[in-house]
């Protein structure tokens, strides 16, 4: 069997983390095997569409870094051969026209809460001979299974069984024509092939539901892996409120890509006890088998672990082009030179942008509150006296500058501390940095002399 996997979001708003992980499981699962990963909008509901909608999971899908197969589908454009398969479930006796007002639905849901019974349809028009009332438009329904129960093997939940007694006879065409969302994915699911529906735990009722459709036309049904949700650190529902909910937050956030692709692999999945897992491996080791029942809750530590960790092993280059929104100026050469020190401090790509700042900036630069009070009178004295050993530099390299304030410090009788610090300020306009040594050497001496007259 040729393994297809699908990706088929809904377009109300921008990736959010949970279908991130949705797609990144689907892709694995595919490119192991050797399959396909087909992407699918599911834009049906045209009140909540919106284009841009549609292009923030593009983006998502980009940004995350996973491919796909084909062109995308739009759902809502399939919708004459969804209202297809409705007829051709009314013509074959396995689904039928029901005429029924909203007031009598309302009613029958009244009478059947009262009765302390399920508020489903009463299937009044199952078998119904009656003569339909003029002017009313049905709709279709499928006709469900009255007794008896369902079982649905799963690859995560296990084998999950439901009475049928707890399955009504769902509308699958609505009275003006247009396909319930339970019949155009079942529809175009089978359409595009596909093999493995692997989505959210949310959607298991669902499963149901949509195989009546799949036994009804005499399909063969994919194989489920319904995964758990993502929980935020306080255990509940993952929402903005909990830092970010959507992948573009994340990037925004100065995330990397290849940190979040790791983290969330290991957000409801393991491999005994690797945390750091490379793309290569996780293609050879992910199954459906270990992925865990119980919802995963998001840990900020975690991936700050990871992100830093992925800054580290990044291309000094690539970093740069990807810190540079951050930046207030560009200085490539000198960003460069001193990126992999740089990135073996970071955490995420702001603070590596924030680090990085003081060698694009020239001056006058801005200060932290921190830095400013170590440019006190006895700091710029110090600055005085480091500015006048630097002016008789021949060479200005990293070994003679620290001879040079090492030199400054005993003739001064200071620890060197009193005289780094206040040159770190005058030099960045923080308080913390990189190797100072090093930042000056890669400034020249020029630049850090006019930095130091600048704050005299």
């Amino acid at each position: 069997m040729s393994v297809v996997t699908r990706f088929p979001p809904s377009p109300t708003g921008l990736m959010h983390i949970g279908t991130a992980r949705t797609l990144l499981y689907n892709w694995l699962y595919a490119r192991k095997h050797g399959g396909k990963v087909v992407f699918r909008i599911e834009d049906t509901d045209r009140e909540r569409y919106d284009p841009a909608h549609v292009q923030a999971l593009i983006n998502g899908v980009k940004w995350i870094g996973l491919d796909y197969d084909g062109e995308i589908v739009s759902q809502f454009e399939r919708r004459a051969r969804h209202a297809e398969v409705a007829q051709e479930l009314l013509k074959a006796g396995k689904a039928y026209y029901c005429y029924c007002s909203p007031e009598e639905l309302d009613a029958m849901r009244e009478k059947a809460k009262a009765e302390g019974k399920p508020t489903f349809y009463d299937r009044r028009w199952r078998d119904s001979k009656e003569t339909p009332p003029a002017g009313v438009k049905p709709v279709i329904r499928i006709k469900a299974p009255i007794d008896g129960a369902t079982t649905v093997p799963d690859h995560v939940q296990g084998d999950v069984t439901v009475n049928n007694e707890q399955l009504d006879d769902m509308i699958i065409l609505r009275s003006d024509g247009t396909p319930v969302y339970m019949l155009a994915v079942v529809v175009d699911d089978h359409d595009m092939g596909v093999t493995h529906v692997i989505r959210g735990d949310d959607h298991l009722n669902n499963t149901f539901r949509q195989n009546l459709i799949y036994d009804a036309m005499g399909w063969k049904k994919p194989e489920y892996a319904h995964l758990p949700l993502i929980l935020g650190p306080d255990g509940s529902k993952m929402s903005k409120r909990h830092g970010a909910a959507s992948v573009e937050e994340y990037r925004d956030m100065g995330y990397l890509p290849e940190a979040m692709r790791n983290y969330l692999l290991r957000l409801g999945w393991s491999h005994g006890d690797d945390e750091i897992i490379s793309d290569a491996q996780a293609l050879e080791w992910f199954n459906l088998e270990h992925v865990v029942r119980s919802p995963a809750r998001w840990d900020f530590d975690k991936l700050n672990h990871l992100n830093a960790h992925y800054i580290k092993l990044a291309d000094d280059k690539r970093l740069l082009e990807l810190i540079k929104p951050f930046l207030p100026a560009q200085n490539d050469t000198r960003i460069l030179a001193m990126m992999p020190e740089l990135k073996s401090r970071a955490v995420t790509l702001i603070q590596l942008a924030e680090e990085a700042a003081f060698l694009a900036k020239s001056v006058p630069l801005d200060f932290t509150p921190e830095a400013q009070k170590l440019l006190d009178a006895d700091g710029k004295s110090a600055l005085g006296h480091i500015a006048a050993k630097f002016e008789t530099l021949e060479s200005f390299t990293h070994d003679k500058i620290e001879e040079s304030c090492r030199a400054l410090a005993t003739e001064q009788n200071l620890k060197l501390g009193k005289i780094m610090m206040p040159l770190r300020a005058a030099l960045t306009g923080r308080d913390k940095s990189p190797s100072l040594f090093h930042a000056m050497e890669i400034l020249g001496k020029e630049e850090t002399l006019a930095r130091l007259k600048a704050v005299a």
